[in-house]
């Protein structure tokens, strides 16, 4: 299911520069830091920042966070933030969230936590339980937002 949904992404993003010809400057931002890895962080195209899925990692300490769902959901939503406000957005420019769960029946667990990011004009999101994750992470989040 997450490939089909990375398909889906990348085919957005096909469609977007060829709708809009030359129009559109695409930008690729890569992953700081040592580690080598096969995405961008972010991409740009025009006035949409596409983001890669985040995980609940403690950059400090460059593990996972520990506390189970509501902590590593709070880590991930702010590395969301921060990824934002790092390439001119912020949350409330997000206009749609993908949530992906190791196991679904966290859901209302997650969602809690989420909620408070988005209390006012939260953006379309959906939400899926998958046969586990990257790192052994509990959840992972992609979103994409406006930039001016």
């Amino acid at each position: 299911m997450k490939f089909v949904l990375h398909i889906l992404a990348v085919t957005i993003l096909v469609f977007t520069q060829s709708a809009f010809g030359d129009k559109l400057d695409v930008e690729y931002y890569a992953v700081t830091g040592d580690m080598q890895l096969p995405f961008s962080e972010a991409v740009r195209v025009g006035h949409t920042l596409y983001l890669s899925g985040q995980l609940g990692f403690d950059h400090t300490t460059s593990k996972l966070v520990e506390g189970g769902i509501a902590d590593e959901t709070r880590q991930t939503m702010e590395n969301i933030k921060a990824t934002l406000e790092k390439h001119g957005s912020s949350l409330a420019e997000v206009v749609k969230c993908t949530v992906f769960l190791a196991d679904i029946n966290e859901w209302a667990a997650m969602n809690e936590v989420y909620m408070t990011y988005f209390p006012t004009n939260p953006p379309a999101r959906s939400a899926l339980g998958g046969g586990g994750l990257a790192l052994g992470a509990r959840t992972e989040i992609e979103c994409m937002a406006t930039v001016q």
